[in-house]
């Protein structure tokens, strides 16, 4: 059976973008998040905190998006392996994509949990803009 080389790359890509996509959505709730954590922080008051956690809510159902996103481009960038010989170290990514916000469950009320699942996406969204490079390089 015959791969075509350039149309895997392309539906690997457009994987990369929708994931990526999902990530900086789910960045900017998390910064909206700790944000008005902060603010809850400093006596902000019953306004701030329902803010914080719809921020939060979102962010998870961003996240969970993601992490979606992410399961489909690591399938992608497989059919890109078996069609090529990739020069992409994918198995990194694969596990990372595999574990990325597994067991997420989080106590919202602490700030330091937000930093954590920010920092996670801000990973997540550096390496798949690598193998998107990559890909759009070969």
């Amino acid at each position: 059976m015959g791969y075509d080389i350039e149309k895997e790359k392309r539906e690997a890509i457009e994987a990369g973008q929708r994931a990526l996509s999902s990530l900086r959505t789910a960045k900017e709730n998390l910064n909206s998040a700790k944000n008005w954590g902060l603010v809850d922080m400093f006596g902000g008051g019953f306004f701030s905190t329902m803010l914080k956690h719809s921020k939060m809510d979102q962010a998870r159902q961003n996240m969970e998006q993601a992490k979606y996103d992410l399961r489909n481009f690591s399938r992608e960038l497989n059919d890109v392996n078996m069609a090529c010989n990739l020069n992409i170290n994918t198995g990194d990514f694969l596990s990372f994509a595999d574990y990325f916000f597994d067991g997420f469950v989080v106590d919202w009320m602490v700030q330091d949990r937000i930093n954590n699942a920010r920092h996670q996406v801000e990973e997540a969204i550096r390496r798949t803009e690598y193998i998107i490079n990559q890909l759009q390089y070969m």
